[in-house]
């Protein structure tokens, strides 16, 4: 824990790099379980949420585990809002006892957006729809009842009809687990680690007609974009009761964000006869309170939900070898409206 602390304290950076990093959409959880309770769970995060948070928590996927997540972001396509949608789906299989291997894929559209130039400011020139897209790959070991470790790497890319970048990266984490009933967790993970990213393409390129009347094509370069690394620490505990396989779970998280703001998460989830769960948390970062120096959409207040549903017997905790979970979301937001997650994830 020093150690990672030391490293944060040299690494974190400073004002002059805030909002310069590319890719930003890797720091966007698409996944709404984990969503729920502002992605707190660095800790105590389980099956294939672990692509976002820790990818230390892949080791916990049971045999097989299937998702699909969309996520209507600031409001998505209705009203006064950012036209922005995301779609993640992901695989985890476990291929030994102790080891299992997973993929994800997360998409992110805008929708179509007028073309506007010096000479058609009014954008009727028709219409043009960006998309984001990374695929992610990982593995995640339990080399014991108590230390589980995981990596994953990434390709990015960003696209329009005329202009692209791509980029690679590589995320690590390790989750400690202790207690009669492993109730308390911690968690430590890195994230979005690789290469620059730059732009390339033909929307680089202006035709122009010179004083002799010639045309001329002139063009321009990219400035080369920094990945937004990150690196999260978060702490959990689970208080049990035996009445109803209840659970209280309080969870903690700082996020050192190397071209943003810091972040630091609560949260809290209740869960019951191991099907239903409802989690709320709160993500602050400085000026969060502040209207006009507020640097985030997010306001920091997210709300979630799930329910499991089983689908073959039960195992001697209760739980179900078989089942289906569907899961809910709510990020708050504000002048934008608030992001909305629905996802479901089949089990066995």
């Amino acid at each position: 824990m020093v150690s990672v602390l030391s490293f944060q304290s040299a690494w974190a950076g400073n004002d002059n790099r805030r909002g310069t990093a590319g890719a930003t959409e890797l720091l966007i959880n698409p996944w709404a379980r984990s969503a729920g309770w502002g992605s707190v769970s660095i800790a105590n995060v389980r099956g294939l949420d672990a692509f976002y948070s820790n990818i230390a928590g892949l080791a916990f996927t049971r045999n097989f585990e299937g998702t699909y997540s969309n996520t209507i972001y600031l409001g998505g396509k209705s009203g006064s809002t950012s036209g922005a949608s995301i779609n993640a789906f992901g695989l985890g299989i476990r291929l030994f006892e102790s080891g299992v291997a997973g993929v994800s894929v997360m998409t992110m559209g805008f929708g179509d957006i007028d073309i506007t130039t010096v000479d058609n400011p009014e954008g009727t020139a028709g219409t043009f729809s960006p998309s984001f897209m990374n695929i992610a790959v990982g593995y995640s070991h339990s080399f014991t009842r108590s230390i589980h470790g995981g990596a994953a790497i990434r390709i990015i890319t960003e696209s329009t009809d005329n202009i692209s970048a791509q980029g690679f990266s590589i995320d690590a984490g390790i989750q400690y687990v202790t207690g009669a009933d492993d109730e308390l967790k911690f968690g430590i993970s890195l994230k979005n680690i690789g290469t620059a990213m730059h732009f390339s393409g033909t929307g680089h390129s202006l035709t122009m007609v010179n004083d002799a009347g010639n045309n001329f094509t002139v063009e321009t370069r990219s400035a080369e974009m920094e990945l937004p690394t990150c690196l999260n620490i978060g702490l959990s505990y689970d208080f049990l009761f035996e009445k109803w396989a209840q659970r209280v779970t309080v969870a903690g998280s700082f996020t050192s964000n190397a071209f943003l703001k810091d972040n630091f998460a609560l949260g809290v989830e209740y869960g019951v006869l191991n099907m239903v769960e409802v989690r709320a948390g709160y993500v602050y970062q400085t000026d969060i309170f502040s209207e006009s120096d507020r640097t985030t959409a997010n306001t920091g207040l997210c709300a979630g939900a799930s329910v499991e549903i089983p689908l073959g017997k039960k195992d001697s905790n209760g739980k179900s070898n078989t089942s289906i979970e569907l899961d809910y979301s709510f990020r708050s937001a504000s002048p934008l409206k608030g992001t909305h997650s629905i996802g479901g994830t089949l089990k066995f």
